[in-house]
């Protein structure tokens, strides 16, 4: 958007101006309106007839583009596609983006759109913008690919691997990188059928073996090339181990499943983190090692789901410091309102809390509580959330009233409302059983 926000004049996103309060440390601060010097006579940009009216035009594109007024967008749309005359090299360039941008979100959402208008609308777009030229053929293959043209998707990539223009720059070996991956990705995908069709069949079979290893060999240079350089590559890290796993090259995967979680230079991502300890499990790996990949998990994510293995795990273990980090990840995860009526995680802090109560070493529990004591009673045990709770699994009421009460104390407003709406139930059991006896005995006399 920032290319789009400059042709129309607009300010970049996050920038404001200079007499606007200011915020600092959470305290307002304002700055005193000083008297600035203004030039009468400064000269303004001159913008021609052309200019004008194809920014006008790009404005009421986006206006539609807001109101989902796709038809009107394409209309005027077409209108726009003259800034590609522009005489600037750099206003060409900068047109060819935003039409992209633009006449591909209105094909997406158009209702008219078939097809061949997206096919048509790629390639004028590749032969119009050079420089978007790879960007335009990744996108062209990842429509493929959705609507289940794969052969054309292969295709697509593999004329963007061979293109060149001029001097490669920076950014063009970069996506051509990416290009490389995609297409290893789409042999890893191509593999993967050959080995279906093996799966039922004999592998004795030799012919179909070497096709199917040709593919694991083209897919992993690319995958391997790509993991190289730092970056997200969820998916091309799976493929990539999914294929070591079937040949058995364990401590390959492995090895690249550490790298990805632990090179500094690649960005934090717990993604990496999960799939290494995922792997580990399945292959019985010590629980030590299994801790470590959790204790980074949970330093990233506290809330995520794994976390309450993790607390299965230590609480296995029964050691006092497992304990204790136990008890420390499982308030963790519960400071987060994710987890407020989830059953399990209630019940694993209730049996944590027994064990450590057990083998007394209740004080852990009073440290951890001392500092939520003022915000958790708001957050946990408000009188609302037990009738919410209560209708939802009367089980967790009586889960979390039990933690609530030897937190907060009997007298707190959780527990409270747990004993009157229990209470109430039970009356309107009494009462339906007192009216379906009324109802038996009335039946027998008119018998």
């Amino acid at each position: 958007m920032d290319d789009i926000d400059a042709e129309l004049g607009r300010p970049a996103t996050g920038q404001h101006s200079g007499s606007e309060d200011e915020e600092q440390h959470g305290e307002r601060i304002v700055r005193p309106n000083l008297p600035i010097k203004t030039q009468s006579n400064k000269k303004r940009c001159y913008e021609s007839g052309f200019h004008e009216t194809t920014r006008v035009c790009l404005r009421k594109i986006c206006d539609c583009l807001f109101q989902m007024q796709w038809q009107e967008a394409v209309e005027y749309m077409k209108s726009y596609f003259q800034t590609l005359e522009d005489t600037s090299v750099a206003k060409q360039l900068l047109a060819s983006e935003i039409i992209w941008r633009l006449g591909t979100e209105i094909l997406h959402h158009h209702p008219k759109t078939k097809p061949e208008d997206f096919n048509s609308f790629f390639e004028r777009m590749k032969n119009t913008g050079v420089k978007i030229y790879l960007k335009v053929c990744l996108e062209q293959s990842f429509h493929l690919l959705v609507n289940g043209h794969f052969e054309d998707a292969k295709r697509q990539l593999s004329v963007a691997e061979s293109w060149r223009f001029g001097q490669q720059s920076a950014s063009q070996t970069q996506r051509i990188k990416l290009i490389h991956a995609y297409r290893g990705f789409l042999d890893y995908f191509t593999w993967c059928a050959k080995r279906s069709a093996l799966s039922g069949a004999d592998y004795s079979n030799e012919a179909a073996s070497q096709e199917m290893h040709s593919y694991f060999r083209q897919a992993s240079v690319n995958l391997q090339e790509i993991l190289k350089h730092p970056g997200v590559w969820d998916p091309f890290v799976i493929s990539y181990v999914n294929m070591l796993e079937f040949y058995n090259d364990q401590d390959g995967a492995l090895d690249v499943l550490n790298e990805y979680a632990y090179n500094n230079s690649f960005p934090p991502n717990p993604n990496a983190h999960v799939y290494l300890y995922q792997y580990l499990k399945k292959h019985q790996a010590p629980q030590k090692k299994l801790f470590k990949v959790l204790r980074t998990l949970q330093a990233l994510v506290p809330s995520h789901e794994l976390m309450l293995e993790f607390c299965s795990l230590l609480l296995q273990s029964g050691k006092e410091k497992h304990l204790h980090e136990a008890l420390s990840v499982i308030f963790s995860l519960l400071d987060y309102s994710s987890w407020k009526d989830n059953l399990k995680a209630w019940s694993c802090l209730g049996d944590i809390m027994k064990e450590l109560k057990r083998k007394k070493l209740k004080h852990l529990v009073d440290e951890e509580w001392e500092t939520r004591k003022s915000w958790w009673p708001v957050f946990q045990f408000r009188s609302h959330r037990v009738r919410k709770d209560f209708e939802q699994n009367e089980e967790l009421v009586k889960v979390k009233s039990t933690i609530a009460a030897a937190l907060a104390g009997q007298n707190c407003m959780y527990c409270r409302n747990k004993r009157v709406l229990f209470q109430e139930k039970a009356k309107a059991q009494r009462l339906k059983a007192l009216q379906s006896q009324r109802g038996r005995r009335s039946h027998k006399r008119r018998r």
